[in-house]
């Protein structure tokens, strides 16, 4: 069992509402609405430890995971929230090794993340233009020890002539105006690499969708990720009351290669509707095959 050493990351826990990451270091004392936190004595607990506060109040001591690290980021931008984090490394396939490239740094939430995932082997390479953002986000990397893992660069892919990579494995995006960079994406990406965005309107969405089957993205995916919380307590469980509601729109697609002869075969096509009588199918389907 791990033990908390001087200078760790701990989470001290209270309540789901209340929750601070820290660096515990033996002359802090942490100063709450239940008490005071006296770190030296969490140092040498393990992971998991109680301690009471000196209003009597019990507090946990955890070891900070990659989604305590998003979610207590500094923020300086909006940041991508773990339920929209968890489908979109799903979507992608996103695993260790990968090389990754990312447009629009923010508060390196999403870094850290990206960082987490295609660790020891693979690598983050991360672009803005704004330096207050960028240090914002550099702090962030580094408390959630990534900084191995992520190069962070000062640079604008809208008008960059030459891309700093090639054949990378996914580009992710999160612009105002990601569709700009559709054509950059591309160069960079690998045959059937995948492109992700983070659209906060519907707006985006069409222009970015347009943008990707002009040059040649296919499995084009909009999706928005609702997530619903539930208080469960014996004989009263109901929904909560507090909710993460819209956070953001993300649009997916992967990089193919159309040759030229057979560009009017494979020309962009607008997604098809869906008939009530595939529906019904589909149930009848998924019927025959339970009482199967």
């Amino acid at each position: 069992m791990r033990k908390i050493k001087k200078n760790d990351n701990v989470l001290f826990f209270y309540n789901d509402s209340k929750k601070w990451l820290m660096k515990v270091t033996p002359k802090q004392k942490f100063h709450t609405h239940v008490g005071i936190i006296d770190h030296k004595k969490v140092i040498g607990k393990p992971f998991g430890s109680a301690i009471k506060t000196n209003k009597g109040k019990i507090i946990f001591a955890l070891e900070p995971t990659i989604y305590d690290y998003v979610m207590k980021s500094q923020r300086g931008t909006q940041i991508v929230y773990p339920k929209d984090l968890g489908y979109i490394a799903a979507r992608i396939g996103l695993q260790s090794g990968q090389k990754i490239v990312e447009i629009g740094t923010g508060s390196g939430s999403f870094t850290t993340f990206l960082a987490s995932i295609v660790k020891p082997k693979g690598h983050v390479y991360t672009f803005d233009v704004d330096e207050n953002f960028m240090a914002i986000a550099r702090k962030n990397i580094e408390k959630a020890g990534m900084s191995k893992y992520v190069t962070m660069t000062k640079l604008d892919l809208k008008v960059a002539k030459k891309m700093p990579q090639k054949d990378v494995d996914a580009i992710i995006v999160d612009l105002g105006d990601p569709w700009v960079v559709v054509p950059q994406a591309r160069k960079m990406l690998k045959g059937s690499g995948a492109f992700v965005a983070i659209c906060p309107t519907m707006n985006q969405l069409e222009n970015l969708a347009s943008a990707l089957r002009k040059n040649d993205f296919f499995d084009i995916e909009c999706t928005e990720q609702i997530v619903r919380t539930i208080e469960a307590r014996e004989g009263k469980t109901r929904h909560s009351f507090r909710a993460i509601g819209h956070t953001t729109y993300v649009a997916f697609a992967r990089k193919v290669t159309t040759p030229a002869s057979m560009r009017k075969i494979f020309a962009p096509v607008e997604p098809q509707e869906i008939e009530s009588e595939d529906l019904d199918s589909t149930e009848d389907e998924s019927l025959s095959s339970l009482k199967k």
